[in-house]
């Protein structure tokens, strides 16, 4: 009977000692864990302000001022109270940005095994691309034979008669008719272009609705450095893919450029305006030719 009961002892030993490993190991357990999901969501975080201040940055990589591509960077990473974090800003003028961001997180249960903290690292590049696709398309084009110069004053015929030939033409994107123009014009093109679309070139007098829409634009915005200013037209580059009697039917897109309304229409039915390097939303395709108009991509 004594032997029993000492063995029963020294089972309930063991087993006392086996539960206490055992605590101890999901406790630890538990404590990665935690200590892991720190670490995670610090990361997701800087991550997405990594990302938020490339991309703000980079819509100004056109600018002829690389300490305005840099403010905007140190705004972003202001709101969100992380300017310790911030490691390095490197800037290509009119190629991209890079945003280096590095934090050292606290461990909490992880300490016992030595190790207090872990630094975590975010890294972001926005780089430019030259627009092959997007929304919003003006119903006005220019030829890729056109060679721009920006900032120089360009006039964008849109009355009768040739001014030059095949260099400026009216788009039925939307479908022909001079109401379906004027809403195209006002408001923007609402499915995508892209490089490679044939599209139908607008034969009708399309004078008056051009002038009260360009006026309206006008009117609406006074700053062209403003991001939403509708004196900026995104206009499609084209090449001729279809003539009629000496008249372009069909045009074959090739690219977009953007501009800037500076003026009222005059009256030789023209719209004066100077061509801009700008970022937008649009995506890159492959053969698109550069005018100018450039979408933004992370590329890191």
């Amino acid at each position: 009977m004594r032997k029993i009961k000492e063995l029963f002892r020294r089972e309930n030993g063991n087993v006392l000692l086996l539960a206490s490993v055992a605590l101890m190991g999901l406790l630890a357990i538990a404590g990665l864990v935690i200590d892991g999901s720190k670490l995670y969501m610090t990361k997701a975080e800087l991550q997405k302000i990594a990302n938020a201040a490339a991309l703000s940055g980079a819509q100004e990589l056109t600018v002829e001022n690389e300490s305005v591509v840099r403010m905007i960077v140190d705004e972003v990473i202001a709101k969100h109270d992380t300017e310790a974090t911030l490691e390095n800003v490197e800037i290509v003028m009119n190629d991209y940005v890079k945003v280096s961001l590095k934090d050292q997180v606290s461990l909490t249960f992880s300490t016992i095994l030595g190790i207090d903290y872990v630094d975590i690292t975010a890294d972001a590049k926005a780089s430019l691309g030259v627009m092959g696709r997007a929304f919003g398309a003006a119903p006005l084009g220019i030829s890729d034979s056109l060679e721009l110069i920006y900032g120089e004053k360009y006039y964008l015929k849109v009355g009768s008669g040739d001014s030059e030939y095949g260099n400026f033409g009216i788009l039925a994107l939307e479908g022909p008719g001079a109401s379906t123009y004027e809403d195209t014009f006002r408001n923007g093109y609402s499915e995508e272009l892209k490089v490679g679309d044939i599209i139908n070139t607008e034969s009708g007098n399309v004078v008056g609705k051009t002038s009260l829409v360009v006026q309206e634009k006008i009117n609406s915005c006074s700053d062209p450095t403003e991001r939403d200013c509708e004196r900026i037209i995104l206009v499609p580059v084209y090449r001729p893919y279809e003539n009629d009697s000496n008249k372009i039917k069909q045009v074959q897109i090739t690219g977009f450029a953007y501009f800037y309304i500076e003026d009222p229409m005059d009256e030789r039915g023209t719209v004066p305006g100077v061509f801009i390097r700008r970022t937008g939303t649009g995506f890159t395709e492959t053969g698109a030719v550069d005018r100018g108009a450039y979408s933004i991509r992370l590329t890191e």
